[in-house]
């Protein structure tokens, strides 16, 4: 019998012209959904995308990888009616506004009484001072404004951008999450909804965003926070590249083992990130000596076995060899016979679909397939419920990946109840905050106080067997339990698939390990950083004749957010058949699906793509220029033809205006370095604001390389209602960061409750919702099993 697909019965209507919406719409193909991508005449042109600079006839390799199984269409806003049947029909519309086909036009095309769910995503949103200038940016200028390059590179050195547009691939998600949210809302009551998606918050909240929020906490008491690169990170080996990762004090420690320093372990200033950054020429000495004997294959051996997080670095030709991989088959072929990612979560209780064949422009005959249908009653007119209401979830996640996935669904209006242990609560309480002798210290990790608004805490040592037992009583109640440890720790803990399906046949469990549940790499400790290194992501990133280094920390939300839409995916099947089921959604499948342009372009001219600094397919000149500010720097980039002509004047040179060799992207790229020493000269002698002012007088794209607490103020952020302000029981009140988009159905702010205190909500979840007796719980107390303070402490 087949398994079920989780949308196999959802209409989808897709407009698209670059990653970030058509993504979305991947996102809804791979899990069954019908989707029907209207194109204008000439085509997507995304179809003659190459990211190494092919231009291709009908369609190019990403493309192809975004479009696979869609049907295409051909129409324009003015030949409207002839697809209006799609989207009276429709379910779900996705549109990133290219080619006319706005978000007012498509709704009134969709008529009055549509309960289809419309998702727009755009470089700003559909609102606020940038959206409303409609200023001319792309990827690269977008990564300067959310605080991302600016953090990126060695002090008093040149930021750099993370390379591989990361930033469209995390807003497509974010639309795929929030849209499947909303269909959920929709069928339960009959009504529609419109998301608005912004590109440029989206990047915000995930690349550049969290200093700002730790500014927001720790005010004059936040350090002075520079530009910097991970040290260690990646290493030069005997035969190739090696990437290290680590995040805690005993990680470091073992590294300093590992390299056959233990000399150093009583090296305060060593051990601190900022003593390596001060020593850092020291520091990649003695790293660089020990690695150049050994062998990528001999040091990932060894540092595995001391449990470093370490992985190869996978380049373009290369990821798609490393044995855990293979082993998986991470990899499948496409309808090219050309190698790709799959889809980066599985389950044995549905399906998702194979690679199919991208569509060839136009098929008009596919208009009519589609037939009106009943449409659910409508409930309660105007119910402002959040589309998550009502579904329970068992949080077991730390860090930032899986708190990411649950915060996200809590924003949606699940109920988060989070789990942690005395012994071992979520790490990121301990990081980046107050030192040890602050009271109650561990209640001020920035990330942590970012990444769980909107959560219950309660504390379960799960270590005991009473613990594990409330544990599954818990999740008896629960609609989803999330959790993101290595596979070993869930099993050592009792809290296997069997038995969750045990205490809750209807339980939905979603595991995300950062390797995968099986395989060579199945125990190994892994993080963000590792996901980067070992996904190809790293090898995009960085100077054209130097290392690669880590776009730091990206991973974490990517995979957070197919996880959530996993999870969502899941309840569809969940609901139709009542079971619950266990999926695996990966780390670094996520990431690897976020990498796959540079592979896809690779396995098909056998030409590998590599990183080139701030330089970057699409737009020439582009770079980041110091201005006459000291440490202050513009990014800019010349995004056509008619831009080069606009700036040209601008600076004063019409000369270069008329140039024949670079009157076309492709000529000015071959002139880069004369164009970079022409734009250097100009933004030497102007003011950094003055320099943007000028710029968008000439609607060419450029910006300030913002810094993360200069974020806080950000007139667009602000009038949007990007930063939400809590109140927090220890730390006060602070701003952090909502959700990068919008919900009609949904008022006020998204984060109804500061993150929660160690234990906060014990009482309230194990006597309310278990019905434990305030005996019973001074007893748990008594006994370790539960506390509002860290053990030890």
């Amino acid at each position: 019998m087949d398994k079920p697909m989780p949308f196999a019965e959802l209409r989808v209507v897709e407009i698209s012209a670059g990653i970030a919406a058509a993504y979305c719409g991947k996102l809804f193909t791979d899990t069954g959904a019908d989707v029907i991508k209207i194109e204008p005449p000439t085509g997507d042109p995304l179809r003659r995308w190459g990211v190494s600079g092919t231009e291709y006839p009908s369609s190019g390799v990403l493309f192809d990888f975004l479009h696979a199984g869609k049907d295409s269409v051909v129409a324009e806003p003015s030949s409207a009616a002839t697809v209006a049947h799609l989207f009276e029909c429709a379910d779900l519309i996705v549109t990133d506004g290219s080619g006319g086909w706005t978000l007012p036009f498509v709704r009134e095309l969709a008529g009055p009484d549509s309960s289809a769910v419309a998702v727009t995503v755009t470089p700003f949103g559909l609102d606020g001072p940038y959206a409303e200038a409609d200023r001319a940016v792309n990827e690269f200028v977008l990564q300067a404004m959310c605080g991302s390059i600016e953090g990126r590179g060695w002090p008093g050195e040149m930021p750099l951008q993370a390379g591989g547009r990361t930033g469209e691939w995390v807003a497509g998600v974010y639309g795929a999450v929030a849209a499947a949210a909303a269909v959920r809302r929709s069928r339960r009551i009959g009504e529609g909804d419109v998301i608005d998606v912004s590109i440029f918050e989206s990047m915000v909240v995930t690349m550049g965003g969290l200093g700002a929020v730790s500014a927001s906490v720790l005010g004059a008491r936040q350090p002075a926070v520079g530009r910097s690169l991970e040290l260690p990170s990646i290493v030069p080996t005997a035969d190739g590249l090696v990437g290290f990762c680590t995040i805690t004090a005993q990680q470091f420690a073992d590294f300093l083992v590992l390299i056959e320093r233990p000399d150093l372990l009583d090296d305060a200033d060593l051990a601190s990130f900022a003593g390596r950054v001060r020593r850092r020429d020291e520091f990649r000495e003695m790293v660089h000596a020990w690695a150049a004997d050994r062998t990528t294959a001999e040091i990932v051996e060894i540092a595995s076995a001391l449990r470093i997080p370490v992985a190869p670095i996978g380049t373009p030709t290369s990821v798609a060899d490393i044995d855990h991989f293979q082993e998986r088959g991470v990899f499948v072929k496409n309808s090219a016979g050309r190698l790709q990612p799959r889809v980066p979560y599985r389950s044995a209780a549905f399906d998702t679909a194979p690679p199919a064949p991208p569509p060839p422009l136009g098929d008009s005959g596919r208009i009519t397939r589609w037939d009106n249908r009943s449409r659910p009653n409508p409930g309660s007119p105007g119910e402002q419920s959040r589309p998550l209401h009502g579904l329970r979830i068992i949080d077991f996640t730390a860090f930032w990946a899986g708190p990411c996935a649950t915060h996200t669904l809590a924003a949606l209006g699940a109920d988060v109840i989070k789990v942690e242990g005395l012994r071992r609560p979520d790490g990121m309480r301990f990081s980046g905050g107050l030192p040890p002798t602050v009271d109650r210290w561990w209640e001020w990790g920035p990330v942590f106080l970012a990444s769980n608004s909107g959560k219950r805490d309660v504390t379960l040592e799960l270590s005991r067997d009473d613990a594990r037992e409330l544990a599954l009583r818990l999740i008896a109640t629960a609609d989803l339990v999330i959790e993101n440890f290595s596979p070993r720790v869930m099993n050592n803990l009792g809290l296997t698939w069997d038995d969750v399906r045990a205490a809750n046949s209807r339980a939905v469990l979603v595991r995300m390990p950062a390797f995968g549940l099986d395989g060579p790499w199945r125990d190994r400790v892994g993080f963000a950083q590792t996901m980067e290194q070992a996904s190809g992501m790293a090898w995009m990133t960085g100077p054209a004749d130097g290392p690669p280094i880590i776009p730091r920390g990206v991973c974490d939300p990517v995979a957070g957010l197919h996880a959530a839409f996993a999870a969502l995916a899941a309840l569809e099947v969940r609901d139709r058949t009542g079971c619950g089921m266990q999926i695996e959604s990966t780390m670094v499948e996520a990431a690897l699906n976020v990498a796959a342009e540079a592979l896809l372009e690779a396995g098909a001219h056998g030409k590998e793509p590599m990183r080139d600094g701030n330089r970057g397919p699409g737009a020439s000149p582009q770079g980041v220029y110091a201005t006459a500010e000291d440490d202050r720097w513009l990014a800019l980039a010349v995004l056509d033809d008619d831009q080069w002509k606009r700036f040209a004047a601008l600076i004063g040179r019409p000369d270069l205006a008329g140039r024949e060799d670079l009157a076309t992207e492709r000529g000015r790229r071959a002139a880069a370095d004369e164009l970079d020493r022409v734009v250097a000269s100009w933004a030497g002698t102007t003011g950094v604001d003055e320099a943007v002012e000028m710029l968008a007088t000439a609607a060419v794209a450029g910006a300030r390389v913002t810094r993360a607490v200069d974020l806080l103020d950000d007139p667009h952020l602000v009038a949007r209602g990007f930063w939400e302000e809590v109140e927090h029981p220890v730390v006060g009140r602070f701003r952090t960061t909502g959700m990068p988009f919008r919900m009609q159905s949904v008022d006020g702010p998204w984060m109804r409750t500061a993150a929660p205190l160690l234990g906060q909500h014990n009482s309230e979840i194990l006597g309310e919702i278990l019905g434990l007796t305030p005996e019973e719980l001074r007893a748990l107390t008594q006994t370790g099993v539960i506390g509002e303070r860290p053990a030890g402490l």
